[in-house]
């Protein structure tokens, strides 16, 4: 039997988490799911005239990406999409409100952890002869 020797093809990412964003998991992958793909440049664009508060946070996240990929790897910069962007779940802080006849209801105020992956676009050369 044959093995299948797998490829690995050099790919060039850069990951940046930012950690305790203060808004919730549920806010926040609605967001990074709209800008998964693009260049990073079309992602900030976006997120700069987007109504959310949590978009600067992201936005500081994918500059900070950037500026590392400019500097520790010198990446080019116009190459750089967004490949992957996901968030997790951080602290929770409990704080309670008083409620009618000497009770308290509990308010938690979530935390997130961002983490945006960027990758150089790698590009293809193509092969030119007959098909077999």
């Amino acid at each position: 039997m044959k093995k299948n020797k797998q490829k690995k093809e050099k790919q060039n990412l850069v990951k940046t988490t930012n950690k305790n964003v203060r808004s919730s998991t549920r806010k926040i992958s609605v967001i990074l799911k709209g800008i998964v793909g693009k260049k990073v440049e079309h992602a900030l664009r976006d997120l700069t005239f987007a109504n959310q508060r949590i978009c600067k946070d992201i936005k500081k996240t994918i500059n900070t990406a950037v500026a590392d990929a400019e500097n520790n790897f010198q990446y080019d910069i116009d190459n750089l999409f967004i490949k992957e962007a996901y968030c997790g779940k951080s602290i929770v802080m409990k704080r309670f409100r008083p409620r009618a006849k000497g009770r308290a209801s509990a308010i938690k105020k979530p935390y997130s952890n961002v983490t945006i992956i960027l990758s150089d676009k790698i590009k293809k050369e193509e092969k030119h002869g007959a098909k077999s």
